[in-house]
């Protein structure tokens, strides 16, 4: 006698929230989107069901952790439906957002419903305007792109602090953020390296003030922070004139902060390139 297995399936109710949808306001939190998605779901006579969030993941980019747990659930043959508040928290890239709904789903026998846009597979009606909502969708991640683009450019331009850190040597401004004022207390080496070439001293002057002083190389604080670059007692204070011409022409330890050294060509790049 031939027995088959009963395989516990349920419906996936996803929500998701970039950074930049956080500005948006409360309708579009994480919490918001779960009152939605499980008022739909028991609407439809729907109670084993299960969430599936990325918070904090662009809408651009498929590779979130729950919305990969979900298709591989989807392909283990768990999840017979999907349920998310609206096509942009599906994703906002039009072609792949189109390959899972017009093409994945279907294959596994998933309904999917997109709840503010009215949108439900198992009305083939619904789903003729979908792809233009996909559409619409990436070009709001387009638009936004190119205003966060341009506002940082715009601030690199007025001389203004861009990072969130204050690079090594340096601290923000108590009165003012957005600018940094040298610290005191670090880098005490590289300021002293800066003080001999203003006398006047060559590199191998100061390699061998350095070397006199006992002043170790930046190679000595290597074992004890990346635990490699083992080096002699001796050897510790050698300095080669590499590093002190390194250090000499680096314009961060001049004041200066360094931005816009890579950049995106097109917002669904995930890598970035060397600006020209």
């Amino acid at each position: 006698m031939q027995t088959t297995e009963i395989r516990e399936t349920w419906t996936a109710l996803y929500a998701r929230l970039s950074l930049d949808d956080g500005n948006v306001g409360e309708s579009m939190s994480i919490q918001s989107q779960k009152a939605i998605l499980t008022r739909k779901a028991e609407e439809l006579g729907i109670y084993n069901y299960q969430f599936y969030v990325d918070d904090g993941y662009s809408g651009t980019n498929f590779n979130r952790p729950s919305f990969q747990q979900m298709i591989a659930d989807i392909e283990a043959g768990k999840v017979t439906c999907v349920i998310t508040k609206d096509l942009s928290r599906l994703g906002r890239n039009y072609l792949e957002s189109g390959a899972y709904i017009e093409v994945f789903f279907p294959k596994h026998q998933v309904r999917y419903i997109a709840v503010n846009d009215g949108v439900d597979s198992a009305n083939s009606g619904e789903m003729d305007i979908t792809p233009f909502k996909n559409i619409l969708n990436e070009f709001y991640s387009r638009d936004v792109s190119k205003k966060v683009k341009s506002g940082k450019y715009i601030r690199a331009s007025q001389g203004k602090f861009m990072g969130t850190h204050a690079p090594f040597g340096y601290q923000k401004d108590p009165e003012d953020k957005n600018h940094l004022i040298a610290d005191e207390e670090t880098a005490p080496t590289v300021r002293y390296i800066f003080q001999l070439a203003l006398q006047g001293m060559g590199n191998n002057k100061i390699g061998k003030i350095l070397y006199e002083q006992k002043i170790p190389k930046p190679a000595y604080y290597k074992p004890e922070y990346f635990g490699k670059f083992l080096v002699k007692e001796d050897d510790a204070y050698n300095w080669k004139q590499e590093t002190i011409i390194r250090i000499l022409r680096n314009p961060l330890y001049k004041g200066y902060f360094w931005v816009q050294k890579y950049d995106k060509k097109h917002f669904k790049q995930e890598t970035r390139g060397i600006s020209p």
